[in-house]
């Protein structure tokens, strides 16, 4: 039997306890053994839930039970957790986390931890919820050299954008809507300003690259200026509008960006929708590859930690390589990556072409007194100089 320990009883932590319970013998059978949760950290107290008499307040009977040979830990943020994650780790107990900003942070650190000590720190969870991509890319996608990543990693923002593609409606109205459904947090700054999928696509270019990426390097754009007029645009355009993150390799080294994007019909990540992710892999010999999903929310993530710990359970004193070292990788600078660009400005036509040269004007239906258009193919830089000859830019938004 093999004995765990979950860290947290949030949404994660009793979706853990739910899929194990659901999915018993078959996880079992997988396993190679039954799997019994004996202790769950929390503050708090839960009389009447089945799991009552395994909270316990205090890590120190976690830590100092050579029982437990699997650690959960489901209760987010970077502190306590990595300290509580590193003590584990050096106990030698396996650890499976779906905390992207403890990844994010300390992620090369706990895996050579795991390595030293001949055990598993697992992770699948923290990019892309219940979408397998961290497995993929550490096994399946190993002949390849992958150039490009490119995913919508954060439902909040994808419903939002989709409601505001579907309905017309502003920003502020879907958020408070999201809010209402529990999509989005009191405090949705982590969502909105792209700051979560800035941690995951670091998460992934390390993965790819096997060197630590700093996410606050990453150059990143939320969708707090979205407006309803630039969906309009859109879809003047047979376009929509979505978060993008990405990550490219070229010859000076690796580009990541996390920004709004108008996407065509024929891009790959068009359809999807509401709370779904999609991740978008491009490698010199695979070709494309998409991996869509649900990309939060209980059981999907609960799912991909549960499925860490089968791994684990499968590699009982055996690590499993994860090629991702401390050594610091430096981000080309997102400067020189291009894109078209979408633009709303009060200046006129004749100014426009002036300052940009070669434009396509673009009108949406309901939208006066402005003028939108449609740059060619330049970098960002060359973009930021060519804006300086406008007085009365509205909105830019990257096209691809």
């Amino acid at each position: 039997m093999i004995k765990i320990a979950i860290l947290g009883y949030g949404t994660i932590g009793s979706g853990v306890v739910e899929v194990l319970n659901t999915n018993q013998e078959s996880i079992a059978k997988r396993a190679g053994d039954e799997i019994q949760v004996k202790y769950i950290l929390d503050l708090r107290d839960f009389p009447g839930d089945p799991m009552e008499d395994k909270v316990v307040h205090d890590y120190d009977i976690i830590a100092d039970d050579p029982e437990i040979q699997v650690v959960v830990e489901a209760m987010g943020g970077v502190e306590p957790a990595y300290t509580f994650v590193k003590r584990a780790l050096l106990s030698g107990k396996n650890v499976t986390t779906s905390n992207k900003a403890l990844v994010a942070k300390h992620g090369a650190e706990l895996i050579a931890i795991a390595k030293d000590k001949s055990i598993n720190f697992l992770f699948e969870a923290s990019v892309g919820g219940g979408i397998p991509i961290i497995r993929p890319l550490n096994s399946s996608l190993t002949a390849d050299e992958i150039e490009e990543i490119t995913g919508i990693l954060n439902g909040t923002t994808n419903y939002m954008l989709s409601k505001m593609t579907f309905e017309g409606l502003e920003f502020d109205d879907v958020l408070k809507d999201a809010q209402s459904r529990g999509y989005a947090e009191a405090d949705p700054t982590a969502d909105i300003e792209g700051y979560d999928a800035c941690r995951k696509i670091a998460i992934l270019t390390s993965m790819v690259c096997g060197q630590q990426v700093d996410f606050e390097e990453i150059y990143t754009e939320g969708i707090s200026k979205i407006t309803a007029t630039d969906i309009r645009y859109a879809k003047a355009m047979g376009r929509v509008i979505k978060l993008l993150a990405t990550s490219r390799k070229t010859e000076e080294g690796y580009c990541a960006m996390v920004a709004p994007f108008m996407l065509s019909q024929s891009h790959p990540l068009y359809n999807v929708n509401d709370v779904f992710n999609a991740i978008f892999v491009h490698g010199n010999v695979l070709g494309d590859a998409m991996f869509y999903g649900s990309g939060a929310g209980k059981l999907p993530t609960a799912s991909a930690v549960v499925a860490d710990i089968v791994d684990i359970a499968k590699h009982l004193n055996k690590n499993i390589l994860i090629s991702w070292s401390s050594r610091k990788m430096d981000l080309i600078d997102c400067k020189k990556a291009k894109s078209r660009f979408f633009v709303r400005a009060n200046d006129g036509k004749e100014a426009i072409q002036q300052s940009f040269g070669k434009v396509e004007f673009i009108e949406a239906k309901d939208v006066l007194g402005e003028t939108g258009f449609l740059t060619e193919v330049m970098s960002e830089e060359d973009y930021a100089q060519k804006a300086n000859g406008l007085k009365h830019i509205l909105q830019r938004i990257r096209v691809v």
